[in-house]
């Protein structure tokens, strides 16, 4: 959605941080200004529309305070691409960080990940930290074992500054979403491509190996060469976006499948049908079952709620999986106003004179 409005002085720029109701917005650089950056709040008529203004976006600023930094946002520009989880717009690519270890990396939260990716439609790309960690082996291990599954991914570390520069060229001119795992080294990636950023970096924890998490917003940051990389917050599971019959799309090994056979059914989930072209002895294919199984679920539990107000409760567990159990009722008591405590006080007390 676009609000088209009149600006007396128009000036662009891109969202680079919400935070609450307020929006720091970078301006174009291709023209000059008494500032860099302002601080925005968004116009009431917005929001009377329901116009949601994101990270990535192209805004129109009216009013600039220059003196104190600040602007209203009056118009946002059509979005070429809109992720809602993260909250990103306009982004070209996902850039997923996982760690060779510390801690170790999963192949099914891996794979989870990956399909997750593959449903936004962007470009998705692959890159493995803390190559220093392990031995040589084990990283030609994890890069054979991925070219199975369809991706190429960059083996990185940060100490011996190995893949910074085929990274640094995969993220040229291009606004990438970056995201993976809690403690994978997502801010200490940023750091080094941008060393005046000095984010906050954690440890991974040493109960459970599992790491913290230190980003706790999407946030956009200038790359030295005219890139944006939006950081977002680490999760343990993504939440499994689309439908049944789109879950195929997701898996570059079905996709190349299908390129070569196609199977006899056009609605094909791929699980029992006879003449299958996808079914067989492929490492992720129980990783597409069991996916499969938690968005039939989804679904048909979304059908029998009919759009109304849910009495379930929705609760995932550690490896993503999603199950409902019914709400507990809470009975809602109003407090009657001080003129109904006083009339029917004063009832009483000509109850009792009239007995």
């Amino acid at each position: 959605m676009t609000q088209d409005c009149p600006l007396s002085k128009p000036l662009w720029g891109t969202v680079l941080a919400v935070q609450a109701n307020y929006y720091r917005v970078r301006l174009t650089t291709d023209s000059v200004w008494p500032a860099e950056e302002l601080l925005c709040i968004r116009r009431s008529r917005l929001k009377k529309i329901g116009q949601q203004v994101m990270v990535g976006d192209q805004v129109g600023i009216e009013e600039p305070d220059w003196a104190g930094q600040r602007g209203a946002i009056a118009q946002v520009l059509s979005r070429t691409t809109q992720l809602s989880r993260p909250p990103v717009a306009n982004a070209n690519q996902l850039l997923l960080v996982f760690a060779l270890t510390e801690p170790d990396l999963d192949p099914y939260q891996l794979s989870r990940f990956l399909v997750t990716a593959e449903s936004t439609d962007l470009e998705v790309a692959l890159c493995l930290s803390k190559q220093d960690l392990v031995a040589p082996e084990q990283c030609r291990y994890w890069c054979d074992r991925l070219q199975q599954w369809g991706y190429s991914p960059t083996l990185l570390s940060l100490p011996l500054e190995q893949g910074l520069t085929i990274l640094t060229q995969h993220l040229q001119d291009k606004l990438t979403v970056i995201s993976g795992p809690s403690g994978v080294g997502k801010s200490s990636l940023i750091n080094r491509l941008i060393p005046a950023l000095n984010l906050a970096t954690g440890a991974v924890s040493d109960r459970g190996r599992k790491g913290r998490h230190t980003t706790r917003h999407v946030e956009l940051f200038e790359l030295t060469n005219g890139g944006l990389l939006a950081d977002t917050p680490g999760f343990s599971q993504p939440a499994l976006l689309g439908s049944a019959v789109e879950l195929a799309a997701c898996f570059p090994e079905i996709r190349q499948r299908l390129a070569q056979a196609s199977c006899q059914f056009n609605n094909c989930l791929h699980r029992d049908e006879p003449d299958c072209a996808v079914r067989g002895d492929w490492e992720r294919y129980p990783h597409y079952l069991e996916f499969l199984a938690e968005i039939q679920t989804r679904e048909i539990q979304q059908q029998a709620m009919g759009g109304a107000e849910s009495a379930l409760k929705r609760k995932t567990s550690d490896r993503g999986q999603t199950d409902y159990e019914p709400k507990l009722e809470l009975k809602k008591y109003r407090r009657s106003s001080r003129r109904s405590q006083q009339q029917d006080l004063q009832s009483l007390v000509d109850e009792a004179g009239e007995d």
